[in-house]
């Protein structure tokens, strides 16, 4: 297994400047990790720095309470500007709740912004019980999302193994989960795959690929 082929090397920060996206895509390229994942405004500088890295975006983030019909936008201009993966965050408030229906057409409108594109949806895992998560899976492969991931990384937690598997049984073999927050070492990023994570989203990926 090549783990940096797995990562989606990431800079979310509020105050990443364009200097610091430059290296985060050069480091992408050097280690050969399988995409950069950034915030939407840097898409397209992406696209014009270098073409060669998969760039992978969020949108409704990181509290996905956001209008569906924003979302769905958000996603359209992002993909226009040269994204192929599409991180977008469930309204858990809904979920939470139980408003499914609510729920299933937010994420079904921006998986239709994402056409053929790869579409994650982020469950925020971390306030979460079991039977919510294994809801907030169903309801995502439903949608017809490609992905279920568990945390923005600004929320009260990030990834865990025990999530990870119940993740992974819940959606079974064919839909990816990526694993994200709190992901610093090699062996933590080792423990998500053998639980089941088929993506790692980190910001520390070379030192966990040391």
């Amino acid at each position: 297994m090549q783990l940096n082929r797995l990562i989606d090397h990431t800079n979310l920060k509020a105050d990443a400047t364009t200097v610091q996206i430059k290296k985060l895509v050069d480091e992408a390229i050097e280690y050969d990790f399988f995409s950069v994942c950034v915030n939407s405004s840097f898409v397209k500088f992406i696209k014009e720095y270098n073409d060669q890295v998969r760039i992978a975006t969020v949108v409704g983030f990181p509290l996905g309470a956001m209008a569906t019909r924003a979302k769905a936008y958000e996603a359209k201009c992002a993909i226009e500007d040269g994204a192929s993966e599409i991180d977008m965050v469930l309204e858990i408030g809904r979920l939470k709740e139980g408003n499914y229906e609510y729920v299933l057409e937010d994420i079904k409108a921006v998986k239709e912004a994402c056409g053929d594109k790869v579409l994650k949806v982020i469950i925020e895992t971390c306030l979460l019980n079991e039977e919510e998560i294994v809801k907030a899976c169903d309801l995502a492969v439903k949608a017809g999302a490609d992905f279920v991931k568990t945390s923005s990384g600004f929320s009260t937690g990030g990834a865990n193994a025990s999530d990870i598997a119940l993740m992974r049984k819940t959606v079974g073999p064919d839909i990816g989960v990526k694993a994200s927050g709190g992901i610093h070492s090699k062996k933590e990023a080792l423990e998500m795959v053998e639980n089941g994570a088929s993506r790692i989203g980190a910001s520390q990926s070379i030192d966990i690929c040391k």
